[in-house]
């Protein structure tokens, strides 16, 4: 059992701390916003993730987990301090480090003895550098910064975190490395890699980029597909039956990534390759194909219900850039909204998770429903930008019934073309 302060309990460093705590570790969360720190220790979430709240409310329960704004008592108390606090991008795709400098800031001030730093978040390479330079200003005792790159899927970010398909623990430390090492012991040495810490904060960056590479390439392959007459889903399934590229590949076409993480990593290392003077074409065009791909779905729907859109009545289905999670950071669906509002169209969403939250950014200009069959009424396309279970099951029959006109662009590809058809639909999907 260790004594572990996590600064920052957003969507990382809740997962992180509530995890460790379930490992047996005592966690101290750390936040500067009171009202999420006051819901947090009455069991309130202030994120949707599978099987959080449970881990959240029981590690509470039995002493293990706390929440406070004291960052001072919390890092004294602690033996190993994870900085997990946002990493937004600012407007030329470089990434934020006002709030990592901060929490480094209130780590120096606060140090009473040694202690591992450990940078959970996101960040450009050197930044370890940087978070000791600031430490080193408050506090001249013995600490090690270490990077500890985070590798969760939301949506299933509890299951990540404990079954982990990979530890990289960054450091030049034999004393932080034995600590970190110890501290996931669980987890096993195979898929643990330990390296320096540059490397490590290069490791989470090329991942994602990589990942973000194979999203972009496949749905460039099915916008060749659409014109040729061949199948997309085809190809990806002989493409992931190659051991070399394998059937956990990101080849799934649809209308593009978003989210907290690819989006804003792809800009981040975009961003690092330029002031590296280092040409990085390929991820530059990776960001080009995604951002053409979310406004590619326009045209599939002016295709069925004509060029003039204005007054038509049209619902999209899923408003989270993926299902299992309420985010809507650079979600695919808010590139489709601004273009059918700036054409007049009347838009109705239904999300069974994401609505609140798209609300924020969407305020009244689009009607929310809060019934899956019934948001399709008198409407003249149904758009699925989200690949949510429920929608893969929905009665098609009872679906046709109440539309308008029985168009449907699938921009997640969850229906069968030959179905689709058989049933009266004018249907459209990518790359097929």
């Amino acid at each position: 059992m260790k004594k572990i302060t996590v600064i920052g309990v957003g969507y990382v460093g809740l997962v992180t701390g509530t995890c460790l705590a379930e490992m047996g570790n005592e966690v101290i969360g750390v936040d500067i916003d009171r009202k999420r720190i006051d819901d947090l220790n009455h069991g309130v979430i202030p994120i949707y993730e599978q099987g959080l709240e449970e881990l959240v409310k029981g590690n509470i329960k039995n002493g293990r987990l706390t929440f406070t704004t004291d960052v001072s008592g919390a890092v004294r108390e602690s033996e190993i301090v994870f900085i997990a606090v946002g990493t937004p991008p600012m407007f030329d795709g470089s990434v934020n480090l006002e709030y990592v400098r901060s929490a480094a800031k209130s780590v120096g001030e606060n140090m009473n003895g040694y202690k591992v730093i450990v940078n959970k978040s996101t960040v450009p390479i050197g930044t370890g550098d940087v978070v000791s330079r600031i430490i080193e200003e408050k506090y001249n005792g013995e600490f090690d910064v270490v990077s500890n790159p985070e590798f969760l899927r939301e949506g299933t970010a509890v299951s990540d975190f404990m079954n982990p398909d990979r530890v990289v623990i960054g450091t030049s430390s034999t004393k932080a490395e034995k600590i970190m090492c110890d501290l996931y012991s669980n987890f096993g040495t195979e898929n643990m890699v330990v390296t320096d810490v540059k490397t490590a904060e290069m490791i989470k960056y090329a991942s994602n980029s990589f990942l973000a590479t194979e999203i972009s390439f496949i749905n460039s392959i099915a916008n060749l597909c659409e014109k040729l007459g061949a199948d997309v889903e085809k190809v990806s399934q002989g493409m992931m039956l190659d051991k070399r590229i394998g059937q956990k590949a990101f080849l799934h076409a649809g209308v593009g990534y978003g989210g907290s993480c690819f989006p804003k990593d792809v800009k981040g290392l975009i961003q690092i390759a330029q002031e590296n003077n280092v040409r990085f074409g390929i991820l530059e065009e990776v960001e080009n194909t995604n951002n053409a791909q979310k406004q590619s779905l326009l045209g599939k729907i002016q295709k069925l219900v004509g060029q003039d859109l204005r007054g038509k009545n049209i619902v999209l289905w899923g408003l989270a850039f993926k299902p299992h999670t309420d985010d809507v950071r650079e979600a695919p669906a808010l590139v489709v909204i601004k273009q059918l509002l700036d054409r007049g169209v009347n838009i109705r969403v239904f999300d069974p998770i994401a609505q609140k939250q798209a609300e924020k950014i969407l305020g009244e200009s689009v009607f929310y429903e809060s019934n899956l069959e019934d948001s399709v009424k008198n409407s003249d396309c149904l758009v699925i930008l989200t690949e949510w279970p429920e929608f893969k099951v929905v009665d098609l029959d009872k679906v046709k019934k109440k539309m308008n006109e029985a168009n449907v662009v699938d921009g997640r590809n969850i229906f069968d073309p030959n179905e689709m058809k058989k049933k009266g639909f004018k249907y459209i999907s990518v790359g097929r």
